[in-house]
């Protein structure tokens, strides 16, 4: 047989949900809250119901001390059961209800009592108080048990104290009108005590929809594991509140915007600054796989609004693969070069063979040297004039793409270049992305051409892209800058609309800045100027300046 499974102890403790436990405290809170205002009520109804006794206590002391009758006759008569003051006492407490009235004498022996047994005995308690003159009211304890007490001078027709008035109120009664008011007052506090106990259960459901009935330690682990994920991924996360305030930044999004944790809490605007990063962030521009520059790097952004009215904002870093998008437009540019190469070098062989077979060979040799002069006299003018063998080189491809395409790009006779660039692919890239919008905005035009002047003035320099394009508006001028901005087709690799974005950004990291006006022909010319493009010029050596 096999064994009995054990047997499943009972677990006392607090329950794991936080709808129980939140409704547990929430009980526990308004029940502790109705006990102590319950309790703080009793208290001072206590001494409230024992002060209104000893005051009634005293007003019917005062009452019966003012009969001018009671003094008259305790001056005539003896303490007696059938006396004339025992008689107006009992008539007295009768009328006012109270539990005794004792009237007594200067030396304290009772003229009247409730017990008759007790009339002409000296009485229990010191009476010296109301004898000096003065009133009291107490609780104490007499021959009739504990009472509420009010004791007062008794005086004759002249004034003199002959006696005094003690009245007692039964201590019972007042504690019965105390018992009496418990009832009620508990239930408006189990009433009170219900309707706490409905928003508690309220709340609680609330709390339960909200938390999805996750226990603490669920929700425990489940920020812990938030916080480790956030800060692990190689994707920067910004989360944002109702206003647009910074929420959370994780590590990578630090990094890629170049900020810390101290802007947590500020708005995108004062933390990042004015500017398309922050327009993205904060939802004025939609879209998905935004593309925006942050510094020097190139970012991926996406934007996911949340239930309680903020977002959350992801980035991925893009500048190693638009470096390499550019390095391939690059290729794929030499190939066009090296296409529209071999498809003139073919048409010319062709040309070359027909005059061979022809026997025309002065004609042959004559057409072979106007070729070969052709291409020696372009790379030779552009490598006299741009002694950067890159820079020079990119120049040369992309005089024979022009070619292709029915363009003439031409290097202005006023180009200077010495090889002492700092960074020559900074400048390659700005050239390049320049020449090929200009390549862009010319090609299909009458007389298209496209004019490159590069100068060195100083460390500086200065560079300028003509065309005889359309042109840019003026009010375009500077939105042509910005990322995003395009009037081309979106290729199906990625984005467009980075390239006069990084130009410029380019541009202003070596101190500089780029600008775009009317060229000489109509079109556009854009206007690069890099202030730290150009090392220290060597001193010429003594066998030089011989």
């Amino acid at each position: 047989m096999s064994p009995s499974p054990p047997a499943r102890r009972l677990r006392l403790g607090l329950p794991r949900r936080v709808f129980s436990q939140v409704l547990l405290m929430q009980l526990a809170i308004a029940g502790g809250v109705v006990v102590l205002a319950t309790g703080l009520f009793l208290a001072p109804l206590s001494n409230e119901l024992d002060d209104q006794a000893m005051q009634r206590a005293l007003a019917i002391a005062q009452t019966t001390a003012a009969q001018p009758q009671i003094a008259a006759d305790m001056k005539t008569s003896l303490p007696t059961v059938d006396g004339p003051v025992q008689a107006v006492a009992e008539r007295i407490r009768h009328a006012s209800g109270a539990e005794y009235i004792v009237i007594m004498n200067m030396d304290g022996v009772r003229w009247s009592h409730t017990d008759s047994l007790q009339i002409g005995k000296v009485v229990s308690t010191d009476p010296s108080v109301p004898l000096a003159g003065r009133e009291i009211m107490q609780i104490d304890n007499g021959t009739l048990g504990r009472s509420a007490r009010g004791k007062v001078p008794l005086r004759d027709a002249s004034g003199d104290i002959i006696g005094a008035v003690s009245v007692g109120i039964e201590y019972d009664s007042v504690r019965a009108r105390l018992f009496h008011t418990i009832p009620s007052l508990l239930a408006y506090a189990g009433g009170a005590l219900a309707v706490g106990a409905l928003a508690a259960y309220l709340i609680s459901r609330r709390v339960q929809k909200q938390t999805r009935d996750l226990a603490f330690s669920d929700i425990s682990a489940l920020l812990a594991e938030r916080e480790a994920m956030l800060h692990s991924i190689r994707e920067g996360v910004v989360a944002l509140d109702r206003g647009g305030r910074i929420r959370l930044l994780n590590d990578e999004a630090q990094r890629l915007l170049g900020l810390g944790t101290e802007v947590v809490g500020k708005s995108l605007d004062s933390a990042l600054g004015p500017g398309r990063t922050t327009d993205v962030l904060a939802g004025r521009v939609t879209g998905t796989d935004l593309v925006t520059v942050r510094g020097q790097r190139v970012l991926i952004a996406n934007r996911m609004p949340t239930d309680d009215g903020g977002a959350v904002a992801t980035l991925r870093d893009r500048t190693e693969l638009e470096q390499l998008g550019r390095e391939l437009d690059s290729t794929r540019g030499l190939i066009d070069a090296l296409r529209a190469q071999d498809h003139e070098h073919a048409n010319r062989m062709h040309t070359l063979l027909g005059l061979l077979e022809l026997e025309m060979f002065d004609e042959a040799v004559e057409f072979v040297g106007e070729v070969a002069g052709a291409h020696r006299v372009t790379a030779e003018q552009i490598t006299e004039k741009i002694h950067d063998p890159l820079l020079a080189a990119l120049l040369v491809g992309k005089a024979t793409v022009a070619a292709e395409r029915g363009v003439t790009l031409a290097v202005s006779p006023d180009t200077s270049l010495p090889d002492r660039l700092i960074d020559p692919r900074g400048l390659v890239t700005i050239v390049g992305n320049l020449v090929d919008n200009a390549l862009d905005a010319s090609s299909g035009s009458p007389d298209a051409r496209v004019e490159v002047v590069l100068r060195a003035e100083g460390r500086a320099a200065v560079l300028r892209v003509r065309d005889t394009g359309p042109g840019v508006p003026p009010e375009q001028r500077e939105t042509i800058f910005m990322e995003g901005w395009t009037t081309k087709k979106v290729p199906a690799r990625g984005k467009r609309g980075i390239g006069l974005a990084l130009v410029r950004r380019l541009a202003e990291r070596q101190g500089g800045g780029a600008e775009v006006g009317e060229g000489p022909d109509g079109g556009a010319e854009f206007i690069v100027r890099l202030p730290e493009a150009l090392s220290e010029a060597p001193l010429a050596s003594a066998e030089e300046v011989r």
